[in-house]
């Protein structure tokens, strides 16, 4: 299994919980490869490439739709140089603000956005990714003109440090972020409340339905794989899935499994592809390369 992020992001946690109980299921190891750079491309690229014979795969998730929308050439295409086999679960992010800027509620940031427009900064892990996107469609659901600051690795710091003012943060990825008193849990990028976070509420709650986005992760693998291989590990993924231990670790990382066919998970990427072409066009993204 080709990982294109980097360690210990929400989607090399969630794929690691979730393939060790498949490689138990399966009987045999999954070698999970880090191959991390270019926004996914290069780990992506890898598995277009490799032999389609059910033994290289990818872990998949929101922002492979994201790098597509947002370059004008890769070396693949996500919709017809993969088969989608299984998606794994779904997960919101989370508004966090340095508690250095005095906010205690989201209304608290909207006004003093809207106060002096274009001073307020966010944080996220690179152009395109989750952070960013979530973070863009708040910003255009709130009607608010902040400066985006994308960072490699430390945004969450700088945050903390009060050098950037808020930051839209995978719940999967952010279990240093929930407790720290160097920041304020502002809101959740769902329709609705999320366990975790039983006293946070959602961006929907707050009167921003538009703000609403959930962070995806899957298996992919290139678009020959046998159609046998291809339904056996759909299959034996989604029979874990449904294991109350492993959903209990999967709650405690905010994220919600999911069972869909190979044929709806298809159709699930494909809205998602065309949702994230309609945001990166709302946004003012511009293609590069």
């Amino acid at each position: 299994m080709i990982s294109p992020y980097p360690a210990g992001s929400a989607s090399d946690t969630v794929t690691r919980v979730v393939m060790d109980q498949v490689s138990q299921r399966l009987g045999q190891p999954v070698v999970i490869e880090m191959r991390p750079g270019a926004g996914g491309s290069i780990g992506f690229t890898s598995v277009a490439r490799a032999e389609p014979d059910g033994y290289t795969v990818a872990t998949s998730s929101s922002s492979m739709a994201t790098e597509s929308v947002l370059h004008k050439t890769l070396p693949y295409d996500p919709v017809k140089d993969f088969v989608h086999v299984v998606l794994l679960g779904t997960s919101p992010n989370i508004l966090v603000a340095s508690a250095k800027s005095g906010f205690k509620t989201v209304a608290d940031l909207v006004a003093a956005a809207k106060a002096k427009p274009g001073t307020l900064t966010f944080a996220s892990a690179g152009i395109g990714s989750s952070s960013h996107m979530a973070a863009e469609r708040f910003r255009l659901a709130a009607n608010i003109d902040v400066r985006h600051i994308p960072f490699k690795e430390g945004g969450l710091m700088q945050v903390m440090a009060g050098n950037i003012d808020f930051y839209f943060i995978p719940l999967a990825a952010a279990a240093s972020a929930l407790n720290n008193d160097k920041l304020i849990v502002l809101a959740v990028s769902a329709p609705k409340r999320v366990p975790l976070l039983p006293n946070v509420p959602s961006v929907t709650e707050l009167g921003y339905p538009d703000a609403v986005f959930r962070f995806w992760n899957g298996i992919s693998a290139p678009a020959k794989t046998p159609r046998e291989a291809v339904n056996k590990l759909h299959d034996v993924t989604n029979e874990v899935l449904k294991d109350p231990a492993l959903q209990e670790k999967l709650a405690k990382l905010g994220v919600e499994p999911a069972q869909m066919s190979v044929e709806e998970f298809d159709k699930f990427f494909r809205d998602d592809f065309k949702a994230t072409a309609e945001l990166a066009q709302q946004a003012g993204l511009k293609p590069v390369d």
